[in-house]
């Protein structure tokens, strides 16, 4: 017996024509066309944009507010973009709006590859560098309109995205473990012989501390991203791969719990919150290659938090910015 027998719901309407017809885009998802309203082709799949471009906004101004550098903050407008393109592609499924939404994913990968990859180089390193990636997303964009291939789409994103995290683990790596980055005992000495500056010793021992704390928050950090972010791959997998079952299971169960089976809007919600936090490392990353892990905090108490780089301004805040107990 089916499990609308059991729960309240409304039957769902049929897929018709709408007001964006005909579809022009080279893809189109698991869900049904116009079957909610004809002004969106995809309900859905374009609500569930909002999470995108509602944080890409909380980001954009949290870079305002705090002074994280302006790299960051071109990124959350890439990040708005792809949010904003999604929308409008999934809303009218028009190949333009197709061309929004994944190109807009290349160029602000390309904008963190190359905030990732220039940092702390000579000028002439990062004229050459930006070079490269804007001929490589010219390539890639008209590539992808010659070829009209989604999957040629997918995987340059993907590449660019896993070179762009490697780089970014190991220069966190290198840069806050305290034995990749000669803080200790036998490297204070080995300074002191040679007549360079050393620390003393609470003070090393306290950077190292500090240092292997917020290391140890930052691979939380990436670990949870990242599942999170391709747990929803692997739904919009699924989603792909079990389509005509799943839109039998969605007619059965009727609306609104049928909305639970969309699997593309899973990806959404469960992509946009991976990627932001991609960026919120990135920020905090950044500080801390720039030695002001004293001026900036992470403020992330608990797990369902949306997390924030924000600014060190009261005395006694703590490495993960919990204020410290007083005795």
């Amino acid at each position: 017996m089916p499990l609308s027998s059991f729960v309240p719901h409304i039957p769902y309407p049929p897929s018709r024509e709408g007001y964006w017809s005909p579809v022009t885009s080279t893809l189109n998802w698991c869900e049904e066309d116009y079957y909610a309203t004809i002004y969106s082709a995809e309900i859905v799949n374009t609500l569930t944009n909002l999470l995108f471009m509602a944080l890409g906004i909380k980001g954009f101004l949290s870079c305002r507010r705090n002074g994280h550098d302006s790299i960051f903050q071109v990124a959350y407008l890439g990040y708005l973009l792809v949010g904003t393109g999604s929308f409008l592609f999934h809303s009218t499924l028009k190949y333009p709006m197709q061309l929004v939404d994944e190109l807009s994913m290349i160029y602000t990968t390309c904008l963190m590859c190359y905030a990732s990859f220039s940092y702390s180089r000579p000028n002439g390193f990062r004229v050459v560098l930006g070079i490269f990636l804007a001929s490589l997303a010219i390539f890639i964009t008209l590539y992808y309109h010659y070829l009209q291939d989604p999957l040629f789409h997918q995987n340059a994103y993907g590449i660019l995205t896993a070179i762009v995290l490697i780089r970014s683990m190991y220069t966190m790596e290198v840069t806050l473990r305290p034995r990749w980055r000669h803080s200790t005992e036998e490297d204070r000495l080995a300074r002191e012989k040679q007549g360079l500056p050393v620390p003393t010793k609470e003070h090393q021992h306290y950077e190292n501390v500090r240092d292997t704390k917020t290391l140890k928050t930052m691979w939380f950090m990436v670990v949870y991203g990242l599942s999170v972010f391709l747990g929803g791959f692997a739904i919009w997998g699924l989603d792909n791969a079990f389509c005509p079952k799943i839109r039998g299971w969605r007619r059965q169960v009727g609306l609104p719990w049928g909305i639970l089976l969309e699997g593309h809007g899973w990806w959404h919600l469960m992509t946009g919150l991976g990627a932001y936090l991609y960026l919120v490392w990135g920020i905090w990353l950044r500080h801390c290659l720039n030695n002001r892990q004293e001026e900036y905090h992470l403020w992330w108490p608990r797990i369902w938090n949306i997390p924030e780089v924000l600014r060190t301004s009261t005395p006694g805040k703590g490495v993960n910015g919990v204020a410290k107990k007083s005795n």
